[in-house]
């Protein structure tokens, strides 16, 4: 098969309302720009939106070998909740995973937490405790070999009271917090053992899964705690800790938006070499 362009489908699993909405448009606009800020120069790609809960719309498996990366987005439903659209999304990412590993899966937050419950693991709630704004997460050694860190940490904003508390079968942790004990996780294709722990020529990712947002700024952020504060679904106190993060630089589009590219563009590198 030979690529003009690449090709992602965006899962699309939640929206954004409100003040969020207004001042940066919904997941698709947040995601796309998110996409074309990161993207390498000279990377042709076409990005292609999936209402998965109102509509369970998803590439049609005709089509589907033809995407080199299905995305999941975050979301403001628990994904251990047991309604039709989380449970259909549940089966295709199993069945995607398994059947398709050349397609890769990139999991954002919510779209986290599905791809864990659908490999094996679970996510639940974490006690009432929030994650919310620019919060450093720690790196395994893994992890600062995948990013390319000489650090110990990289920061990244968060928007989260549910978590996976461990990795599913054959996956790897990249990072953690205090609060949350898996911060992202990866799956390489064929399931390879690791035995160099120091080289950095390591094998093709198939998924990679952030708990964080590297997609969402800080206007957007500020805006879903605002709200979601003056509602009551935030506490006073982790809304007023975040308030002093505020604007703390993140490494979303520099770190995490550039590694997230790398493995996408392993399909395309991949598909050029065998057609």
């Amino acid at each position: 098969m030979t690529h003009t362009e690449l090709r992602i489908a965006l899962l699309t699993c939640g929206s954004l309302t409100g003040k969020a909405y207004a001042e940066n448009g919904d997941y698709w606009d947040v995601y796309s720009k998110f996409m074309h800020d990161s993207c390498p120069a000279g990377t042709q790609f076409k990005f292609e939106p999936f209402d998965v809960v109102s509509k369970m719309e998803y590439p049609s498996s005709q089509d589907e070998d033809q995407y080199d990366c299905m995305m999941l987005t975050g979301s403001a439903a628990s994904a251990y909740e047991n309604l039709e659209w989380i449970n259909i999304l549940v089966d295709y990412v199993a069945r995607i995973a398994e059947s398709k590993p050349n397609i890769k899966l990139i999991g954002i937050c919510f779209g986290h937490q599905i791809i864990a419950r659908a490999l094996g693991s679970a996510c639940v709630p974490n006690g009432g405790k929030w994650e919310v704004g620019p919060t450093p997460i720690h790196l395994t050694d893994l992890g600062r070999r995948i990013f390319g860190s000489d650090k110990d940490t990289l920061t990244i904003q968060q928007m989260h009271r549910d978590h996976v508390p461990s990795v599913p079968p054959n996956f790897h942790l990249l990072a953690s917090t205090a609060i949350t004990p898996n911060q992202g996780m990866v799956k390489f294709l064929g399931n390879p053992p690791l035995d160099d722990k120091t080289s950095s020529n390591l094998p093709p990712i198939q998924i990679i899964t952030v708990q964080g947002h590297p997609e969402f700024t800080e206007s957007v952020v500020s805006a879903i705690i605002e709200q979601r504060a003056a509602s009551g679904v935030i506490d006073s106190e982790a809304a007023q800790d975040a308030e002093k993060r505020r604007y703390w630089k993140t490494d979303g589009i520099d770190v995490f938006g550039q590694i997230l590219w790398d493995v996408i563009l392993q399909a395309k590198h991949k598909a050029a070499l065998t057609s």
